[in-house]
């Protein structure tokens, strides 16, 4: 199971919104050909990084938020390392913000991928530069989680190589008053379009070892953005009058074929559940029980309304995390 932790994705401009956002572009060209499910209609806990990543990771979510509680509770990373996934997260942001303390973690660098990175910042196919190889040497259930520098502002254009300028012109500067709002857009568009390629590269590379890997993966933003609606920019305006641009992010999911086999369940009913789910309005909630869900872990924090795998059934042992 692979988790990307999108960054400042919004909603509006997925390219695979189009029909539900007039904005939306062609940002998403390589998805769109992939056999993925789009989830239209996503919440996030949040409006920034520091309290959308706890929250997104925690059984509480937003619908019991509670902001003492989530730092203090172990996150679904902890739950599912103690039932026997080995679980490993990757970084090219900020850090994990405390949902994967004590577990396996490392950070994209120079070292790993010079011509991905330049000026202590790494371009987000760094975390997949290795897939292969960990792919060859996969072994029992595995969860890891790509943590993405996104379309981080305001210095969107940096988010993305010479060769994704797709939309112009688009903004240069990190000082977006600098520029005009189609060029802001212009950047922060060619920056998703990035995200899109890095998305269908994963896939494909699972696609690649679908003969020896059961896989899956799931990608979703931590929030949105504002992009000079109503005068605002950027992120991080309380929930509470938070505009939609800032809380309504993009999600996807891609299953393997024999994802359902491996989970024990019955053939395709773990796609067809996605499918289903894809109709309805999810926010990050939905994400840690569902992580509960396809790894079949028995515990009180598995709650059936945010488990999208909940009407799957499985024919082999379950999980149980002890002492939940």
């Amino acid at each position: 199971m692979i988790v990307v932790v999108g960054e400042t994705a919004r909603a509006a401009n997925w390219g695979l919104n189009q029909s539900l956002y007039s904005q939306a572009r062609d940002t998403t060209p390589e998805l769109k050909n992939l056999q993925v499910i789009n989830f239209p209609r996503v919440e996030a806990c949040g409006t920034n990084t520091e309290v959308s990543v706890p929250c997104m990771f925690s059984q509480l979510g937003h619908h019991r938020y509670n902001e003492s509680a989530i730092r203090s509770q172990e996150s679904v990373l902890h739950v599912l390392a103690r039932v026997g996934v080995r679980v490993h997260w990757r970084d090219n942001q900020s850090g994990c913000k405390g949902v994967c303390t004590g577990l396996p973690q490392d950070t994209t660098d120079a070292k790993m991928t010079p011509d991905l990175c330049a000026a202590g910042r790494c371009l987000d196919g760094a975390l997949i530069s290795d897939l292969d190889v960990r792919l060859a040497h996969a072994q029992g259930a595995q969860l890891w989680v790509l943590h993405q520098i996104g379309n981080h502002g305001p210095a969107y254009h940096r988010r993305y190589p010479p060769e994704f300028t797709h939309f112009q012109p688009a903004c240069q500067s990190d000082d977006l008053h600098r520029c005009t709002l189609n060029e802001i857009a212009n950047a922060y568009d060619n920056a998703l379009r990035y995200t899109d390629h890095i998305l269908a590269e994963t896939v494909r590379k699972l696609q690649a070892k679908s003969d020896s890997v059961d896989s899956a993966l799931i990608y979703v933003s931590d929030h949105g953005e504002s992009l000079g609606e109503k005068g605002l920019f950027l992120h991080g305006m309380p929930r509470a009058i938070a505009p939609s641009e800032q809380l309504e992010v993009p999600m996807i999911a891609w299953l393997s074929a024999g994802l359902d086999a491996a989970r024990g369940g019955i053939s395709g009913c773990i796609q067809r559940e996605f499918a289903l789910a894809a109709q309805k309005n999810l926010s990050h909630d939905h994400l840690t029980h569902t992580l509960l869900g396809l790894f079949d872990v028995q515990t009180q924090a598995r709650d059936a309304n945010f488990d999208l795998t909940q009407a799957c059934p499985t024919t082999q042992p379950s999980r149980q995390a002890s002492g939940s």
